[in-house]
């Protein structure tokens, strides 16, 4: 029985002798979704615009042979953690310690025996599939299940790099959760993690983009970033947080005369430049929100590095 979570799984096969993939594609088309390249190039292209989960790449190709490939995927830090299986007519062992060493995880010899292209495909898939698990545990906070710190500095960077090209803004909401200490103190730690979550889920569901992303950055700290969301779009996004969480209307004797929970935003918009750096907009937002809390609270202040926004 298939499992429906495998049939999704795609496979790159790339060979210039179609009766390979024709092959191959007969061996494994019931398990995975496969698409087909005849040459190093054209695999190149396809992987960037949809990366595969697993690449069975042939070595002797004309042109641009399996091993140029490999060296071109494994240099490139978006696509060099995707597995690839070599197929050769090659039976020497220094051939296969070539492969291995640009970092293939496995030959595949021809001509093909079914069942050992079955079980090698789907042992890497199998590993992969862990791979995948633990990097997504390992960008997740244990407690709120949101995204972590960690994955929140790896999206920053890819986002400040891609507004630069784009030359299109990049905001960042910053909110903390008001005289939280004092709520753990008056209500206890576990209920103070339950309020941590609800605020987190509520800050969560504000944002409606794929391409947006909250985490918590640490404490009762939350921050949003928004890419290619200028002052405005980001002050109406952090004003709907801001409203979300007073409705949520949480008990807080440590609040006066508010008395319930409530929390400080911070919002800071930059167009990304290449002499700027990512840094700038964390330290803006996180002006911004002391701005809020000197001022009392409960509120938003933004602020906008002029210098960097003229396109």
């Amino acid at each position: 029985m298939i499992a429906t979570t495998e049939v999704q799984l795609m496979i790159l096969l790339v060979d210039d002798a179609p009766t390979n993939i024709q092959v191959l594609n007969e061996v494994l088309r019931d398990n995975y979704r496969l698409f087909f390249a005849t040459s190093g190039r054209v695999a190149l292209r396809l992987i960037a615009e949809s990366p595969p989960d697993l690449i069975i790449l042939d070595v002797i190709m004309p042109d641009m042979d399996g091993y140029e490939v490999c060296r071109a995927l494994k240099a490139n830090a978006l696509l060099q953690d995707i597995p690839i299986i070599f197929i050769t007519s090659m039976r020497q062992q220094e051939d296969e310690v070539i492969g291995l060493e640009l970092g293939a995880v496995d030959y595949i010899t021809k001509p093909f025996n079914p069942a050992i292209v079955r079980l090698r495909v789907r042992n890497q898939i199998e590993l992969k599939r862990q791979r995948d698990l633990l990097a997504r545990l390992s960008n997740l906070d244990g407690l709120t299940g949101i995204p972590n710190r960690r994955a929140l500095d790896a999206n920053l960077d890819r986002e400040w790099r891609r507004c630069q090209r784009s030359h299109k803004p990049l905001s960042l909401i910053m909110s903390d959760i008001d005289h939280f200490k004092n709520y753990n103190d008056t209500y206890g730690h576990l209920t103070g993690d339950d309020c941590l979550k609800t605020v987190s889920s509520t800050l969560q569901n504000i944002l409606e983009r794929p391409g947006d992303l909250l985490a918590r950055y640490g404490g009762e700290e939350f921050i949003a970033l928004l890419p290619e969301t200028d002052a405005h779009g980001a002050q109406l996004v952090a004003g709907k947080m801001l409203q979300a969480i007073t409705n949520l209307a949480l008990p807080h004797a440590g609040i006066q005369p508010l008395e319930q929970v409530s929390i400080s935003i911070g919002v800071a918009t930059i167009l990304p430049k290449r002499a700027a750096s990512s840094t700038r907009l964390m330290e803006a937002a996180d002006q911004a929100l002391y701005q809020s809390k000197q001022a009392g609270r409960n509120r938003i202040s933004t602020w906008m590095d002029t210098a960097a926004t003229d396109a």
